[in-house]
């Protein structure tokens, strides 16, 4: 079985690339499951009904997202749906370690046309990161989820995070228990991927499907005058150099273990 995930895409440079690249990686891949970090796809802050619409249209199985999620009001009432719901805003999720009657789930349990069950889960880290429920602890949770509920072997968590040390140490705790460990939020794809020794794939942070003439996304002059002066301003998305990057998965669907595990980065 392939999964593909990709990065968190960022602002309408974002949307094209992936648009752009995605149908020849999904069809010389076989790739069965596809998912997308969508939380910058709206201007490079948050994400809207109809931006989710347009990534499903892509063929994305689930959304995953992180600390911007809430910066579009109107995914608010997407995203308010019956667990139960077989519509697409509830494919949406997002950190499944906020607070209690947070809008969303942070967990989605599906079944692939083939019969093939799977689970993605998408947590966020504590350390320099707003406030949040402590994820070790609640990928606990979610696995225990899983086994009582779908039974599925092969789980996907997004870790949307800071701090390297956290995703690594959540990386070898989860190590035999998630198929795939992959990191977002830096937008910075780092060249560590691996099989860990019991079977699960990990990379510390997949990238960023958006605009690489920039500073993580955002115009480089914006970010530049603030580090310069210190003054508040408003950040605008860039858009020179636009790239996707991806992680495609190899795992046994049975018992869910990966066995291999490849970045992907295309440009224009």
């Amino acid at each position: 079985m392939n999964i593909l995930f990709v990065g968190d895409v960022f602002g309408s440079a974002g949307r094209h690339i992936v648009r752009e690249h995605l149908p020849h990686v999904l069809e010389s891949n076989a790739v069965d499951l596809l998912v997308i970090n969508g939380e910058n796809a709206a201007g490079g802050f948050g994400i809207t009904p109809s931006i989710a619409e347009d990534l499903f249209n892509l063929g994305a199985h689930v959304i995953t997202t992180g600390n911007h999620i809430w910066d579009k009001r109107e995914i608010f009432e997407y995203m308010t749906v019956p667990a139960s719901s077989d519509v697409r805003g509830r494919r949406i999720i997002r950190p499944a370690n906020y607070a209690a009657n947070t809008p969303g789930f942070g967990l989605y349990q599906g079944e692939l046309p083939t019969g093939q069950k799977y689970a993605v889960m998408n947590l966020q880290g504590r350390v320099f990161m707003s406030s949040c429920d402590d994820p070790f602890r609640k990928a606990d949770e979610l696995l225990t989820q899983i086994a009582n509920e779908s039974g599925a072997k092969v789980i996907l968590l997004d870790f949307h995070g800071e701090a390297t040390s956290e995703k690594v140490a959540l990386g070898w705790y989860l190590d035999g228990r998630v198929t795939a460990l992959l990191g977002t939020h830096t937008h910075i794809p780092t060249a560590d991927e691996r099989i860990l020794p019991g079977g699960t794939a990990y990379q510390t942070d997949v990238g960023m499907s958006g605009p690489y003439d920039s500073v993580i996304g955002v115009e480089t002059e914006l970010v530049l005058a603030r580090f310069l002066t210190g003054m508040p301003g408003k950040f605008e998305p860039a858009k020179g150099n636009p790239k996707i990057c991806a992680t495609l998965i190899g795992c046994d669907g049975a018992n869910g273990r990966a066995y291999d595990i490849r970045r992907i980065m295309l440009g224009e």
